[in-house]
């Protein structure tokens, strides 16, 4: 298993998001964070154009707090090369999103959301079977 469900849990909750937490499995939680680092990033990059910074430093901010916790629940013992890959791209993906936020990049933040919504899209198509059987592990 690439992420733990007590952390995804703690995770989720340390980024302010609402909504069915207590009722998601580990797979649904990622998917929520994910979605929550997206839609910060997509509101930051408004503020950028709008020229609210206050806001745009929050919402990176956010959005950092997000993908970090996302990095610090990974499973990297148990989750082999994809968890250890996993790592090193929400590394990045932090490292541009502090960039976008200290130059006002747009092109920065375009990144880390294009790379997001990929890890996103290949979390989201694991087989419903695939996700019980690593629920049953647990």
């Amino acid at each position: 298993m690439v992420y733990s469900r007590s952390a995804n849990l703690a995770a989720y909750q340390s980024a302010g998001t609402h909504g069915g937490v207590a009722a998601a499995d580990p797979h649904g939680l990622v998917l929520l964070l994910l979605n929550g680092a997206l839609e910060r990033i997509s509101k930051a990059r408004g503020c950028i154009i709008n020229q609210v910074y206050s806001e745009k430093a929050q919402l990176i901010h956010r959005s950092v707090a997000i993908v970090d916790e996302l990095r610090n629940s990974l499973n990297l013992q148990a989750g082999g090369d994809v968890a250890k890959n996993l790592d090193r791209l929400y590394d990045y993906v932090c490292r541009l999103l502090l960039h976008a936020s200290m130059q006002n990049d747009i092109k920065a933040l375009e990144e880390a959301s294009r790379l997001l919504s990929q890890v996103r899209d290949g979390w989201d198509s694991i087989p419903k079977a695939q996700r019980i059987l690593e629920a049953v592990k647990r």
